[in-house]
């Protein structure tokens, strides 16, 4: 389906439940070649990643999920439809591993945003029951530095009551608007699906008004997560 509006790009709604796996990656050798348009998803160990991709999919093992942090070790590519993916990242900021192990992840995380190319887009999870974190702010000042629009989703927002809920949403809001980038924010649940139709009408409009051709300018990360 087209939405159609005087002066504003078609956008195309994607089947995303036709989403596959391709594969799991330990660092950006091992993907395939840096083509097409990649959106990524990326937040601290046990912000709901793993969740949100399946439940976006209408898929239950689509990525898989763990009540302990520090599920997702490895990148992992998922397949709309040719040219289109969509990447669940390692979860960063989880201090209970091996040092090494944990630098190992965080160098995978950092070699992806900065060296891919075709990565159009970033969805950012933090648990709305926390407030944004050092690392969470980092990664967003980045992406608006580059110029990659981002999409913050405040998960496990069934925790909350309706009250406390909207009051976190106005708070980060708030709070994002120092980045003076294009960061939206909504909330989210993967046990309700509440926010679920607005991450796929943003990934619909990422992948839509973004050409496969278009360039990325250079990115550089000037810390390390």
């Amino acid at each position: 389906m087209l939405s159609i509006k005087k002066g504003i790009p078609l956008i195309k709604s994607h089947n995303y439940h036709l989403t596959h796996f391709v594969i799991s990656a330990p660092d950006i050798r091992y993907l395939p070649v840096d083509s097409g348009i990649e959106i990524a998803f990326a937040g601290h160990s046990n912000a709901g990643k793993s969740s949100a991709l399946n439940v976006l999919t209408n898929q239950k093992r689509l990525a898989r999920t763990s009540k302990t942090p520090g599920c997702t070790q490895l990148i992992n590519l998922f397949e709309v439809k040719p040219g289109f993916r969509l990447v669940d990242l390692p979860g960063y900021g989880y201090a209970d591993v091996p040092k090494t192990l944990k630098n190992k992840w965080q160098r995978a995380l950092v070699e992806y945003l900065q060296m891919r190319n075709n990565l159009k887009g970033l969805i950012v999870l933090m648990d709305i029951r926390h407030s944004m974190k050092d690392l969470d702010q980092r990664l967003i000042q980045w992406a608006v530095n580059v110029n990659i629009p981002v999409l913050i989703l405040l998960t496990k927002a069934d925790k909350l009551a309706s009250i406390v809920r909207k009051a976190q949403l106005n708070q980060v809001r708030k709070a994002v608007q120092i980045f003076m980038g294009d960061v939206q924010v909504e909330t989210f649940s993967a046990l309700n699906k509440q926010g679920v139709n607005k991450l796929r009408g943003k990934l619909d409009e990422w992948f839509s008004t973004i050409s496969l051709s278009e360039e990325t300018p250079p990115k550089f990360l000037n810390y390390v997560l």
